[in-house]
């Protein structure tokens, strides 16, 4: 599984870029993308549960599954 950004609810703040441990989160056209073919949902990293990314978003349903 993956995540992906909402583009319309992106804020471009960059508060999910740097707590991704696969740095699948990068800059594209003024908003954020996540690189679903390295996007983990943070399995097997830290605390079991939400994703950091999406625990880092202050935009509701921002993040969300692919």
């Amino acid at each position: 599984m993956a995540l992906k950004i909402v583009r319309d609810l992106c804020t471009a703040c960059g508060d999910c870029e740097p707590v991704c441990p696969t740095m699948s989160i990068t800059p594209f056209k003024g908003v954020y993308k996540i690189q679903a073919d390295t996007c983990t949902e943070c399995e097997g990293e830290g605390e079991p549960g939400t994703p950091q990314c999406m625990e880092a978003c202050m935009e509701d349903d921002c993040i969300v599954p692919v």
